[in-house]
């Protein structure tokens, strides 16, 4: 019934061999699509965004020195 007398167990191990299949290739195709975007895919941290306001004369240096401090912490 189960097939070749390994009974309930075979089912089983068919089943977790198929996860684990799925879960490489979605792993894969997951790692490819970073490493081709170029692994940030645009995300910007806080200190970039300002220095980005600071570049553009959005805010003084002091209060650029003041932020930066208050996000290294």
């Amino acid at each position: 019934m189960w097939g070749n007398g390994y009974g309930m167990i075979g089912g089983l191990m068919m089943i977790l061999f198929w996860g684990v299949i799925i879960v490489l290739i979605v792993l894969a195709v997951k790692w490819f699509t970073d490493n081709r975007a170029g692994g940030n895919r645009g995300r910007r941290d806080a200190i970039d965004i300002l220095r980005e306001r600071f570049a553009a004369g959005e805010i003084d240096e002091e209060e650029f020195e003041r932020r930066k401090k208050a996000l290294e912490r």
